[in-house]
């Protein structure tokens, strides 16, 4: 065969080899040959989508798959092309460079679940005469930009909650907490102060939880999936007693941004602090929490090849 190997390959633009909103990626296309060898054409290829797909089935007999997209640019390029002429490359390795500009407007960070995925991906189609075309890819890691224009973002968030105690006890559960914002970056401590107030005659300890919930649009259908990230605990608040807990919690610095701009796919954060009650309903109160990206801290560029998909034939 004499197309030994074909792959396209992009430069990292910076330490987390991370691409944002009106970034250039550049990179190449590598065709190794081992004779002479004629090229119809050869071309470049970038797309950006989200997918959902799951299975519902209804009963023993009935099966459904439930698909949606969501497309947000596909620009194809030719590299050369010319008609009636084919490019005749010499024995070695050749390389084809690229430039493209992503999109300066909203698009969502990738993203991958089991039900959906966000998949930005650079793509290289080599066409020869008499042959089946040949194809390669590979993926980069797309951030968005913060929206900072999102109502309230940047100001304190407060819950109260109010309950009574009546099961084998008697008596008043008050819950008060504060946040200072709503949106945090990736690996910010977000600090939670919870006022309470037990006028019962239960012992309550507050616990604090930050979880993710993710959510699939498809077809009139939803599917939906919580998971707890962090979770803490305070001391516990005695019987007829008014107490001051706060407590930071750590933001993983690897924890995926928010998804708030995809019509099928949204991944949101909330906090849950939550007095545990033995042998009662415990009161608990949810706040919306933010996760912004960290875009932008790093501008210098790097050298270096992100991992692709090759073809070896």
């Amino acid at each position: 065969m004499t197309i030994e190997y074909f792959s396209i390959e992009y430069d990292a633009n910076n330490s987390k080899n991370t691409f944002t909103n009106g970034d250039t990626i550049t990179g190449r296309i590598i065709l190794q040959v081992s004779k002479k060898t004629r090229i119809q054409s050869l071309i470049f290829r970038a797309k950006g989508k989200a997918n959902v797909c799951w299975h519902e089935h209804y009963g023993q007999n009935i099966h459904v798959v439930i698909t949606s997209d969501e497309k947000y640019y596909d620009i194809e390029r030719p590299i050369f092309t010319e008609a009636g002429r084919d490019e005749v490359l010499g024995q070695g390795r050749h390389s084809f460079p690229f430039s493209f500009q992503l999109p300066d407007r909203d698009m969502p960070s990738t993203f991958k679940a089991t039900e959906g995925k966000v998949v930005y991906q650079l793509r290289a189609q080599l066409n020869q005469s008499m042959s089946l075309s040949k194809k390669t890819r590979t993926k980069f890691t797309f951030v968005s930009k913060p929206d900072l224009t999102i109502p309230m973002l940047m100001e304190p968030q407060y819950g109260c909650k109010d309950q009574s105690v009546t099961f084998f006890a008697s008596g008043n559960i008050s819950l008060n907490i504060s946040i200072q914002k709503m949106g945090y970056r990736q690996g910010e401590g977000l600090k939670v102060v919870a006022e309470i107030s037990n006028c019962s005659t239960r012992v309550v300890k507050p616990k604090f939880v930050l979880y993710e919930k993710k959510s699939f649009f498809a077809q009139g259908h939803r599917r939906v999936h919580t998971h707890n990230i962090v979770k803490e605990k305070g001391e516990e608040v005695g019987s007829s007693c008014t107490q001051t807990v706060a407590k930071t919690i750590c933001i993983p610095p690897e924890l995926p941004p928010s998804i708030l701009n995809c019509s099928i796919i949204k991944l949101e954060y909330r906090l849950k602090v939550f007095l545990d009650v033995t042998l009662a309903k415990n009161p608990e109160i949810k706040l919306p929490i933010i996760i912004l990206p960290c875009v932008g801290s790093v501008t210098t560029k790097e050298s270096g090849l992100e991992e692709s998909t090759s073809a070896y034939l």
